[in-house]
């Protein structure tokens, strides 16, 4: 039975780029910043994350292929107090321009001290995983990134296979669940705080894009491949969450007080000061991700939103969209960053309990 429970437990130059993206206005032809020029990085052995290193987990750094012959790299998590039993496990990653270093992985150490084998992963073009150009994402590839994190985890010694579920954060909060309906290897999944990034990039924000705006935003990016090809490599958007203007609108401000100060900054996160190519929009403009959300049943989904988040939207139609078992936790004043990292907003128990009862 679906049940909508209520519980306890950012206008700036940084987002201007993800709203130009849906078509609200035509991106503008910028050079290339240097930090999406580069090679995706070896991987660091240093602890880099956005949050202290739990005593109660081991970790390990690796790395794995996708269908497409991409290399992923992850965070491998396992709680220490562990016996010779096989875990249940969680392939997580999000939010959509973020890295493993952020939200995922703060989710994937905390779901490991509660028992699971987790694995927070740099989706494909992205972070420390493999692809060339840097930073750009595509609804295909990207959904089938989870699928490789369950090949790859589902092979692990620690990990009983029968037993595997998906956490989706933010944009790829949508992303997880296109990537469940099709892999039904994976038993139970969540989406926090969760955008459709193809609803919002082909039809904006609130689903306000006019057709005479949607037909200007892809004559603006099929020429922009004229100028890519000539050129041999990808413009680049504005820089993300640099900045926050006087009227910027309160989700911009959130968005750049986590992915601009200390509490949530990382150097190779897309959204931390780097930008999405210019094209990226260009195959999200007509795949809706969400057509097939039904066939997730008759495996169960639990949406987590913030009551203040100005995507809540999102978690609420695909929620009506989804079939039963079906759950909609709303947070009390949360906002849409606030199931980032806020410890005391995360229900990381009722997660537990979510995962514990359907991956037995």
């Amino acid at each position: 039975m679906s049940k909508h429970s209520e519980t306890q437990d950012g206008f700036n130059s940084s987002r201007r780029s993800l709203i130009k993206a849906t078509g609200v206005a035509v991106a503008a032809i910028s050079l290339i910043p240097a930090a999406a020029a580069t090679q995706a990085l070896a991987q660091t052995t240093d602890w880099d994350k956005t949050f202290p290193k739990s005593d109660k987990v081991d970790h390990q750094k690796v790395s794995f292929k996708n269908r497409y012959g991409i290399t992923l790299a992850g965070d491998l998590y396992l709680p220490k107090d562990r016996d010779n039993n096989t875990l249940a496990a969680i392939v997580i990653s999000g939010p959509f321009g973020a890295v493993k270093e952020q939200s995922s992985g703060l989710y994937a150490q905390t779901m490991a001290e509660r028992g699971f084998a987790t694995l927070a992963f740099d989706p494909s073009y992205t972070g420390e995983s493999g692809g060339e150009p840097r930073n750009i994402a595509s609804p295909d590839i990207n959904t089938e990134d989870f699928s490789a994190a369950v090949d790859f985890i589902g092979l692990r010694p620690e990990v009983d296979r029968e037993r595997i579920g998906v956490i989706g954060v933010c944009g790829w909060g949508g992303m997880a669940l296109n990537a469940v309906a099709v892999d039904k290897r994976v038993k139970a999944v969540v989406a926090s705080t969760m955008y459709d990034m193809t609803r919002v990039m082909s039809k904006g924000y609130n689903d306000s894009v006019t057709l005479e705006q949607r037909t200007q935003r892809l004559e603006q990016l099929s020429r922009q491949r004229w100028v890519d090809a000539e050129k041999g490599t990808p413009a680049y958007q504005a820089a993300y969450n640099v900045e926050v203007g006087p009227d910027a609108p309160q989700f911009m401000v959130d968005y750049h007080d986590y992915y601009s100060t200390p509490r949530g900054y990382h150097k190779r996160a897309v959204n931390s000061g780097n930008a999405w190519s210019q094209t990226t929009p260009i195959s999200f403009m007509n795949m809706p991700i969400l057509t097939y959300i039904a066939e997730i049943s008759p495996r169960p989904v639990l949406f987590i939103h913030g009551e203040k988040a100005h995507s809540r939207y999102f978690s609420e139609t695909a929620f009506a969209a989804a079939a039963e078992p079906k759950e909609l936790m709303i947070i009390p004043d949360a906002s849409h960053t606030d199931l980032y990292d806020r410890m005391d907003k995360i229900p990381f128990d009722r997660m537990a309990e979510f995962f514990g009862r359907h991956l037995a």
